[in-house]
C-alpha cells in the first residue's frame, strides 16, 4: 500500500497534506525517515512513526481508554466534554465511536473503534456479552438484594424482569455486578430496585477483557493480540 494512503487511512488528512508530511520527513518507518508518498510499503505487521510516535497500522482503529468522570460517550456531547477528546486527532478523524456507553459519572473500560462490525457484536444485547462493573452504594448490602439481583429485577418500561449475571459483596458498601443486557442506565436501575443507590460506578471488564491496572484514567492504548484474544475476536 503506498505510504500516503496508509497516513490518510489513519486520519492524518487529505492525501495531499499526508504527502507533504512525507516529504517535509515526519515520517519514519523502522527508525528511517521516508520522503516517497508513494513508496510501497507492506502493511503485515507494519508500525509507522509519525512526529516521533508509533502507530501500528490497522485496517480498522480500536483503543481501549480508562474512560474518566466527566466526560460524555458521544460525538456530539450536551453538558461535558466527548470522551473523544481524549484521543489525539488522527484517531478521531477516522470516524471513531465508544462501543456502548458509559454515563458521564461512571469511570473505567470503554473500547473506541471505527469497526462498526465489531461495534455491534459487542454492543448487541442479543449477543450477552458480560460487563463487570464495581458500584460503590449509599445503603450497606446485605444477601437479600444479592439474591434479588440474581433473581431478576422488573424495571420500568421493561417487560421482563432483568436479572444479573453474577453479584457479590465486596464490601458493606461496594458490589461487583455482572450483566449482559445493556439497557439503559441498567445498573443504577438495577441496585434502585432492591432499595439502594449507585453512588459511584467503574467498570472493570468487557467480555473477558480486564482494565489494564497500569492505565491511568484519561489514559489510552491500542488492543494487543493478547486483548483481541480475551475479547474472543480474532483479529
Amino acid at each position: 500500500m503506498q505510504l500516503e494512503r496508509i497516513l490518510q487511512l489513519h486520519g492524518f488528512g487529505t492525501r495531499k497534506s499526508c504527502r507533504a508530511m512525507i516529504r517535509h520527513e515526519r515520517v519514519a518507518i523502522g527508525g528511517t525517515p521516508v520522503d516517497d508518498p508513494f513508496a510501497e510499503i507492506a502493511t503485515d505487521g507494519l508500525v509507522f512513526t509519525v512526529d516521533g510516535v508509533d502507530w501500528p497500522f490497522s485496517e480498522f482503529a480500536t483503543v481501549l481508554i480508562n474512560k474518566p468522570v466527566g466526560y460524555e460517550c458521544s460525538r456530539k456531547p450536551q453538558h461535558h466534554p466527548s470522551v473523544l477528546e481524549l484521543l489525539p486527532l488522527p484517531l478521531r478523524e477516522r470516524g471513531v465511536q465508544p462501543i456502548g456507553r458509559l454515563d458521564e459519572d461512571t469511570t473505567g473500560l470503554l473500547l473506541i473503534t471505527d469497526d462498526g462490525q465489531l461495534n455491534h457484536q459487542l454492543s448487541s444485547g442479543k449477543r450477552k456479552v458480560p460487563k463487570v462493573y464495581l458500584a460503590t452504594v449509599r445503603h450497606a448490602l446485605d444477601a437479600a438484594q444479592i439474591e434479588q439481583l440474581l433473581a431478576g429485577v422488573l424495571l420500568h418500561d421493561e417487560p421482563e424482569p432483568i436479572a444479573a449475571a453474577a453479584a457479590e459483596i465486596v464490601d458493606d458498601h461496594r458490589l461487583r455486578l455482572t450483566v449482559t443486557e445493556g439497557k439503559y442506565h441498567q445498573v443504577k436501575r438495577m441496585v434502585a430496585a432492591v432499595g439502594n443507590r449507585v453512588e459511584a460506578l467503574h467498570r472493570e471488564s468487557l467480555g473477558g477483557l480486564a482494565l489494564p491496572a497500569d492505565l491511568a484514567p484519561g489514559a489510552w492504548r491500542w488492543l494487543t493480540p493478547a486483548d483481541w484474544q480475551s475479547l474472543g475476536v480474532t483479529r
